[in-house]
Order: C-alpha cells, then structure tokens, then sequence
C-alpha cells in the first residue's frame, strides 16, 4: 500500500504494520520517515534492532532469511532494516525479498530502504511484493517552488515565523534561494536559527545574517528552471555549477538537448500531431512534460532556428572555438544561450538585457 510521506504520522498512530518500505533520493526527508517508524516500533515494543546492508552480489539472503524467521535472544519483538543502496536486490534477491513477504511475523517489523527507483524497479515482482505486503512510503525532493512552504512549517515547528504579507514571503523566498537543492544543510540552518533567537517572529535582517548561501544546483534545475522563464534562478544555478566547478560542455549539452526537443515537438505539431503524443515520441515526461506544453505555444518557429544557431555556435565556444559575436569565455556564452531560450519560452522580459553581456 502506498502512502505520501505527509501520511506516516497518521498511519502509525493508527497501529505498526509487519513491513515498511521508503525509497526516494531526498536523504534528510528519507531518514526522518526511517527514524519515525523506528521510534513507533520501540514504543511497541520491538527493541532489538539489526541491520542488513545489501552490498555486492555475494550478500548472504539465506541468512537474512533465516535471521527473520529465528526466535531472538534477547526480545519477544524486534525490528530488522534490509538497506539496498543500489537499489537493485539482483535475481537471488528478488526471490528472496519475494519469499520473506510470504513469511512475515507479527513479532518482527521490517523497514526496507531504497534510493530512488526506476520504473522497471517499480513494476518489478519484488517491488510488488514489498509494495503488497505492507505500506511504501516514497519520498520526493522539495521542488523549488514549495521550498518557502517547507521551509515556514520547519520554523513554525519550533516556535518560530517570518513577517505576515509580503515582507514575510520575500524573507522566504531570500532563505529558499541560499538552500535550495540543500534539504539537509537548509534543515540545519533551521536548527541554528532555533539556536541563535528565542521563539517568536524572525526579521528578515536576522535570517539574512544567520542563513549561510550553502545551495546546490545541478544542470536538470538549471533545465527546469530556463523551461519555466526563471530569470533570476536560471543565473543563480548558472553562477552556481561554474563555482561547483561543472564541465561547460555538460551545462551546454542539456541546453542544446532542450532546445532540439523543443525543434522537434514543434515540427510534429506543425505536422498535425496532438500535443501529447508529440511529447510522449520525444520522451518528455514528468516534471518536463509541463514544462514543455506551457513553453512549446510561446515558440515562434523563427525563435526556434535562432536557438538552433545559438548552441551550434555555443557548441564551439565550449570547446575552445572563437566567434566574433559571441564572448570567448564559455561560462559567459552558456549565460547567453541560457537567457536566449529562457527569453523564448517566457515573452520578451529580457529583451535588450542580453546587449548587457560581455
């Protein structure tokens, strides 16, 4: 049974299940979903703990097996953790994680931990079976858009808020930009706000003055973020991935790559296809999809050979190549391409700002 992560609480409070299985890639959201059922199995009772880590091909599944099903030493009730950092059990282990589902006791809860899977992973007969055993908590990044949110119930849990109205939701917005694609370091800083100032309302001089800039990018939000007409943030992860020392040729690959999907969805509705399939024929899915179907209509098909050009020319400078209209320095390029596409997909707002750059 799959819940949402928000559920758990909720769950648990209603009475332990034999079987939990967290699998996601957001590691601080995925441990405290872990600590939370380890904390609800010792209130029941289930005090003695082991730990299974699946690591190689030559992990002993007998063993684990036959540890479930062994009486225990030193408790009526215990709770077993089966860790598969790789998120791939191999043939032995699907049949193994297939078996134990077949045998679980009402003295042993089994919390299972995953990375993020694939949809093979999650269609598989040992995923299925964990799936239908017990309950599958999968845990999701906080996408940039709720981070605020995220970040305003965090301080509310201790004690602690923004401004009301529109000074608040800046001071927000301020503290989301100096975290995001941190969870882990932006929980931390939460913690040290709680540490520095007493329960109450936070000024946004405070926040300004506590909270260290300890984001992470990676070029899929920089993707993300030129799809959406996110000017600001489109130079903020771009300044980002060139301090974290990214390869310019990677950031223009992923740039270039949109912008051909883009070329293509185009032709196959100039073609007479449904916007829908023409997405699903170039494998845009998920976040992208809608990223795509508010961009797409916005392209002008001249806008999209100008963009065509561009990260041909791009494509050069990365590599070492000189253009006599183009800066030489890649980072520099890449911030042109960048502004370029995110000036397509979002209407005229920079126009004449790109004379700007060197």
């Amino acid at each position: 049974m799959q819940v949402r992560l928000d559920q758990l609480d909720a769950h648990l409070q209603r009475g332990l299940r034999p079987l939990y299985t967290i699998h996601g890639d957001e590691p601080l959201l995925a441990q405290e979903a872990c600590d939370a059922i380890r904390a609800a199995a010792r209130a029941a009772g289930h005090t003695e703990r082991t730990v299974h880590t699946v690591v190689g091909a030559h992990f002993d599944w007998g063993g684990l097996l036959g540890a479930a099903q062994a009486l225990s030493l030193f408790a009526d009730r215990r709770l077993i953790e089966i860790r598969i950092p790789g998120g791939k059990p191999g043939k032995e282990g699907s049949e193994a994680l297939q078996r134990y589902c077949e045998a679980l006791s009402q003295d042993v809860v089994t919390l299972v931990v995953l990375p993020r899977l694939d949809k093979a992973a999650l269609k598989s007969a040992w995923f299925t079976a964990l799936d239908g055993a017990g309950l599958t908590v999968r845990v999701d990044p906080v996408e940039r858009k709720v981070l605020p949110q995220w970040i305003a119930q965090r301080l509310a849990a201790q004690g602690q808020r923004v401004q009301p109205g529109e000074a608040g939701q800046r001071t927000l917005a301020f503290f989301a930009d100096r975290v995001e694609g941190n969870l882990l370091a932006a929980h931390q800083e939460i913690q040290k706000l709680g540490l520095l100032y007493p329960a109450g309302e936070l000024s946004f001089e405070q926040i300004e003055a506590a909270v260290l800039n300890v984001a992470r990018y990676n070029v899929a939000k920089l993707s993300e973020a030129v799809l959406a007409g996110q000017t600001g943030r489109v130079l903020r992860i771009l300044d980002g991935l060139e301090a974290e020392g990214e390869a310019p040729v990677l950031v223009h690959w992923t740039l270039a790559e949109d912008i051909r999907a883009l070329k293509r969805v185009k032709d196959a509705l100039a073609a007479g296809r449904p916007l829908p399939v023409a997405l699903r024929d170039q494998r845009v899915w998920g976040v992208k999809e809608k990223l795509f179907e508010r961009a797409v209509p916005r392209l002008s098909d001249t806008g999209v050979l100008a963009l065509l050009d561009a990260a041909a020319i791009c494509d050069g400078l990365v590599k070492g190549l000189k253009h006599p209209d183009w800066p030489l320095e890649p980072w520099a390029a890449l911030r042109r391409l960048a502004l370029m596409a995110t000036e397509a997909v979002a209407g005229p707002t920079l126009r004449g700002r790109l004379a700007l750059l060197p």
